[in-house]
C-alpha cells in the first residue's frame, strides 16, 4: 500500500498551462527584457527551438503577443518585435496620463489604512534603489507601485488595461538605461504621490502622479 505521505493529492481546480502558455509567458519575458530586441525579425522556428516547445505553440503565442502590441506581423518581412519609435512612446505616456491620473483620484478616496501602510513600504523600497542608482530595482520597484495602484481600484477592465501598459513601460525603461547610465534624476521619486495619499487629497495625488509621468515624458529628448 502506498504511504499516503509520500504524496499530496493534486489541488482541485487548478487547470495545467498549455504550452502555448508557456511560451506566451516566456517570449513576453523575453521582449520586456530586450532578448529579443526592438525591431528584430522574430524565426519561429528558432524560438521553438530555444523554448523546447513546439512550433505551433510559439504561433499561438506570437498571437496573442500581437493582441498585446509587443510584436507586429509585417508583409513580407514576418513577425517583428514592435519597435520603440518616438510616436509609440508618446502614445504610451499619454495612455498612462489618462488611465492612471483617475487610478490615483478614485484611490485617495477608498484607500485603506492597511493598503496605504503597504504602498509607503513599497515607495520607501524604491527610494532606496533610486538612491543607490539601482536602475532595474528601482523598474521592478516602481513598477510593483503602479500595479499595486491599479489593483487597489478593483476594477477588473481597469486592471488588464493597466498592466498591459505598465509592461510596455518595462521595456521603455530597459531599453532607456541600456544605453543612458542610471542616476536618481532619471528614476522619478513617488514622494509627492505617497504624501498626497496619505493626506487623503484627490486632487494632490492627481497632480502629482501627473507631474510624475510630465518627468518621464521630459526624458524622451534624450533617446529621440
Amino acid at each position: 500500500m502506498e504511504d499516503a505521505g509520500a504524496r499530496q493529492a493534486a489541488p482541485k481546480n487548478v487547470v495545467p498551462l498549455r504550452a502555448s502558455d508557456i511560451a506566451y509567458e516566456r517570449l513576453r519575458e523575453m521582449v520586456l527584457d530586450l532578448r529579443l530586441e526592438p525591431g528584430s525579425i522574430v524565426n519561429e522556428q528558432a524560438l521553438a527551438d530555444l523554448l523546447g516547445i513546439g512550433r505551433m505553440p510559439v504561433r499561438e503565442a506570437l498571437g496573442r503577443l500581437v493582441t498585446d502590441r509587443f510584436v507586429v506581423s509585417l508583409p513580407r518581412r514576418g513577425t517583428v518585435v514592435t519597435a520603440l519609435t518616438l510616436e509609440s512612446v508618446v502614445d504610451l505616456f499619454d495612455a498612462r496620463e489618462a488611465v492612471e491620473c483617475g487610478i490615483v483620484h478614485v484611490v485617495t478616496r477608498k484607500a485603506t489604512d492597511e493598503q496605504i501602510d503597504v504602498l509607503r513600504k513599497m515607495v520607501h523600497a524604491a527610494e532606496l534603489a533610486r538612491g543607490e542608482s539601482d536602475s532595474e530595482r528601482f523598474l521592478l520597484d516602481d513598477h510593483e507601485i503602479h500595479v499595486y495602484l491599479a489593483h487597489m481600484v478593483d476594477n477588473p477592465f481597469l486592471q488588464d488595461t493597466a498592466d498591459r501598459l505598465l509592461l510596455h513601460n518595462i521595456r521603455f525603461w530597459r531599453s532607456f538605461w541600456a544605453s543612458h547610465p542610471a542616476h536618481p534624476g532619471t528614476m522619478i521619486s513617488h514622494a509627492e504621490l505617497i504624501e498626497a495619499i496619505e493626506a487623503r487629497d484627490p486632487e494632490a495625488a492627481e497632480r502629482a502622479m501627473r507631474a510624475h509621468i510630465a518627468l518621464s515624458r521630459q526624458l524622451l529628448q534624450a533617446i529621440f
